[in-house]
């Protein structure tokens, strides 16, 4: 099917890209200390609405209750919620508005928020070891202590999984927290001490190195994770379920080098999986490399479905629409070689918006034995 490679991408490394609950626009966050709004044309293309400047770079953002309000988080620290405004500029483009500023302040850079749609609640975690919960109506918050520094989060309809350090995952139930911000929740000021909050489950990463994204099961029977070492570990929450808990080795590269008598060995290239997402209907999902490779997965069958061809540089975030009829790609260099101090090329970043065919993402049956 159709790709779009998106005008106007952002000028520094891609943190995050979102689709809207109508799957009509599009966010892209970066290092360049921005936020760029696309939406869809009647052909089904995307066109940059506006770009909006941030205090710092932001990490990571997700959509509110509708198509109109998200949240961002970053090295401002602070949890910030954005409302479009409902009139517009001489040139349509939409206005842009911070509507009650901050909903609350962590001690450190923020990494990640989600939304709860079934709860109502922004739920954000920090460099600082704490998790904040909030209600984004009545502007209350509670602020919880986690065992280690977080790395990835995710949800699904009830619970929410914080992936840290130490292959911790400690599960939430979300029902949980939401009675807590009701019972024990407080405005932004003044801010108080971290909660302690008994996880509903306490998990050992089934991968041995640093998670870099995570995603629940649509079902909401289970989740997975990704490292920077090339590989995906599918779990589930029951524990009967959980036997048949796996992880595979993806995002590699075989090639060869030379060894000390100068002679050809094979060498295997192990990249960071950086962007992993389920599909909102076939409940497959799809991960993204530092090897500029999207492949898509049956966590079911244990089988990879497809694999789109190499893009210019890293991929760096990913998402399927909510109608599951697209999926966005953020595109650019990343860390993966050790140039840190180097301004990234800003030929390699880009953000495109690939259509599905029917079926495209649908899983595969299991291989008869």
């Amino acid at each position: 099917m159709s790709v779009q490679e998106l005008e106007e991408p952002p000028t520094d490394i891609i943190t995050a890209v979102r689709f809207s609950p109508d799957s009509h626009k599009l966010l892209a966050s970066a290092w360049d200390s921005s936020i760029r709004l696309y939406a869809d044309n009647d052909d089904g293309s995307y066109t940059h609405w506006i770009t909006i400047a941030t205090q710092g770079p932001t990490l990571d953002l997700c959509w509110g209750a509708d198509d109109h309000t998200f949240y961002a988080v970053g090295l401002s620290k602070h949890v910030t919620r954005y409302r479009f405004e409902h009139d517009s500029h001489d040139d349509g483009s939409p206005g842009i508005s911070v509507d009650d500023g901050r909903l609350s302040t962590h001690g450190e850079p923020s990494n990640k928020v989600v939304y709860s749609k079934e709860h109502n609640l922004v739920i954000s975690t920090s460099w600082d070891e704490t998790m904040h919960a909030h209600d984004p109506e009545s502007g209350q918050y509670v602020a919880i202590k986690l065992a280690a520094k977080p790395f990835a989060i995710a949800l699904s309809a009830d619970k929410a999984v914080v992936s840290m350090v130490e292959r911790r995952a400690h599960v939430y139930a979300l029902e949980d927290l939401k009675e807590l911000v009701e019972q024990a929740g407080h405005p932004s000021l003044p801010e108080k001490a971290p909660l302690e909050v008994k996880p509903w489950q306490e998990r050992e990463s089934s991968l041995k190195f640093q998670t870099r994204a995570s995603g629940c099961m649509p079902d909401g029977t289970g989740f997975a994770c990704s490292s920077i070492e090339g590989r995906v570990g599918v779990e589930w929450f029951d524990e009967d379920a959980n036997k048949k808990m796996y992880a595979f080795k993806c995002h590699r590269e075989k090639t060869t080098t030379k060894d000390e008598q100068d002679q050809e060995v094979p060498l295997d290239i192990i990249h960071c999986v950086n962007g992993l997402a389920f599909h909102p209907i076939h409940g497959t999902f799809a991960t993204g490399g530092g090897d500029g490779v999207v492949a898509l997965w049956d966590a079911n069958t244990k089988r990879r479905i497809r694999q789109y061809p190499k893009l210019c540089s890293s991929v760096a975030s990913l998402d399927f629409s909510p109608d599951g009829g697209k999926i966005a790609i953020g595109v650019s260099p990343g860390f993966e070689d050790s140039k840190v101090e180097e301004e990234p090329d800003p030929e390699l970043i880009k953000v495109y918006v690939r259509s599905l065919g029917e079926g495209e993402a649908k899983g595969k049956q299991a291989k008869e034995k």
